[in-house]
């Protein structure tokens, strides 16, 4: 519930924020106005000893997030997925968020999965380990089935997690509310927006059998992808607060030197870990979206791992084509192709200059193509193109951002394997095989039957259904309820009220 049980949690909030100079910096990502600044501070400063004080070793925004718990955590590594919002510079920032914290006792985790599976964990393992990881959301224990003796790992959720993040997310809520109402120029943000997403997300994750039905997606599609494995869900043993796969045996992609020690081909690897992502991509439309190293492993055999699907991106068919449009137009240098393809699927308004637009994307393209293989980067290419197309007025597309925040991250995991790698060149199979598959002849065949058969199920209903569309369209619609902001300025008053004289009575107790 959003009211003024949240104003203590608001008013903790804005204190740390001050407290770690994280103010300033996220005011100017929202690029609030001067008197705005000037407000917001005045108002937190005298109560910034009420705020956490954070590790100290960390950047202001990172450190003040780390300091309040597993809800900011996890918000800010969701706003590193936005550039859109924070800004390049912040959102490099925010990957450093590591979400690992003291795990809870191994009999609270075999609590709950008893309670969840309905079963004593002693009668399901022969062997249920302490736990190997752990993060805001869960842990992870290694564990033996009593049956066929696998090894598997067993995924529980913090007790009361959800409770604790949805308090939190009440809170977000708040201070976007108040954003909202104070900062117009924060508006083109879409701060409410920014929160529901979150929201989406983080219930994603609180959700196990989410998790597990994506993983299970995920590895029907990839099936038939060589040298790639994802661990199999164990059905039987998972639940909404539960998730049991199999144990996954392979080094940590982050152990460059062990996994060259062990004799794997580090070129193959970089190229192969970039190629199944644009696959995956392009191909399905449903991607791993949080393909760090943490969650991929190399196989003995050779063969990448991919773990934790809490977080998964969707792209529909026509937005797969044009992002292989622009990389394609990218790749071959055809930078009129690329403005086109943003206009024809109106990422651009159609009131700007084509040919304008054209030699903006010229001016992102040809100093990379300039570099070496060594400098050639995926990631100064989409800040560059980020920046582009913003000045030309292209509104956020939040699966774009995924896909590009992703398309960085799978980047970086590529040029520890071999930092020599040619983006281009490795990229270069994957797109054109898409678009030849896509965008040739062929497709244009397999849309006219899709078409039909669509047309052929709604056939009889059609007369019906353009008529009630156009008897809407000649409907006088009332206008558009005006937002009354004045409730969020009204709590954060009622909070400042609240923290001034709890002020007044530590300072008279002293």
């Amino acid at each position: 519930m959003r009211g003024p049980h949240n104003i203590w949690r608001l008013i903790r909030t804005g204190a740390t924020l001050e407290r770690t100079g994280a103010m300033p910096v996220l005011l100017d990502a929202v690029e609030a106005p001067r008197l705005t600044r000037m407000a917001i501070r005045g108002l937190v400063w005298p109560f910034q000893w009420l705020g956490l004080k954070g590790d100290e070793t960390l950047p202001p925004v990172p450190r003040a997030l780390q300091a309040m718990g597993p809800a900011y955590i996890k918000f800010g590594q969701v706003l590193s997925t936005r550039p859109d919002v924070v800004g390049s510079g912040l959102a490099v920032e925010l990957r450093v968020l590591q979400d690992k914290l003291p795990p809870f006792p191994v009999e609270v985790a075999k609590a709950e999965v008893e309670k969840e599976l309905g079963r004593p964990v002693d009668a399901l393992f022969s062997m249920f380990s302490e736990p190997v990881a752990a993060a805001s959301i869960a842990q992870v224990h290694q564990a033996q089935l009593h049956e066929s003796g696998d090894f598997v790992a067993v995924k529980v959720l913090r007790p009361g997690i959800e409770r604790a993040f949805q308090r939190d997310i009440d809170t977000f809520y708040l201070i976007a509310s108040f954003l909202d109402a104070v900062s117009p120029s924060s508006r083109r943000l879409k701060p409410l927006d920014v929160i529901e997403h979150f929201e989406g997300v983080v219930l994603g994750e609180l959700d196990l059998r989410l998790e597990s039905a994506s993983a299970s997606e995920f590895a029907a599609n990839t099936e038939t992808d060589k040298g790639f494995t994802l661990p199999r869900v164990r059905w039987a043993l998972s639940a909404r607060r539960v998730m049991t796969l199999d144990w996954a045996e392979g080094i940590n992609a982050a152990e460059v030197e062990a996994i060259a020690a062990a004799g794997h081909d580090m070129t193959q690897l970089a190229q192969r870990v970039l190629q199944l992502f644009l696959k995956h991509a392009l191909r399905d439309g449903f991607f791993h979206a949080d393909m760090h190293h943490g969650n991929l492993k190399i196989a003995p055999n050779g063969d990448i791992i991919a773990l934790d699907f809490g977080i998964m991106g969707h792209l529909d068919e026509y937005t797969r084509r044009v992002y292989a449009e622009i990389l394609f137009g990218f790749i071959q240098r055809d930078y009129m192709r690329v403005a086109e393809v943003h206009f024809e699927a109106g990422y651009v308004p159609a009131d700007r200059d084509v040919n304008e637009f054209a030699r903006a994307l010229r001016a992102v393209g040809e100093p990379i193509f300039g570099m070496n293989a060594e400098q050639i980067s995926m990631a100064r290419l989409l800040s560059y193109l980020f920046e582009v197309t913003e000045r030309f007025g292209m509104e956020t597309r939040t699966e774009l951002i995924l896909l590009q925040r992703t398309m960085v991250v799978v980047e970086g995991v590529a040029r520890t394997f071999d930092p020599r790698m040619n983006i281009w060149d490795a990229a270069k199979p994957v797109v054109e095989t898409y678009i030849a598959d896509s965008i040739g002849p062929r497709a244009m065949i397999a849309d006219l039957q899709r078409t039909a058969r669509v047309l052929g199920r709604f056939g009889p209903r059609l007369p019906a259904l353009a008529e009630a569309a156009l008897i809407r369209l000649s409907e006088e619609r009332d206008p558009a309820p005006r937002a009354r902001p004045w409730p969020a300025v009204g709590w954060m008053a009622v909070g400042a009220g609240l923290a001034t004289a709890v002020a007044a009575v530590i300072a008279g107790i002293a």
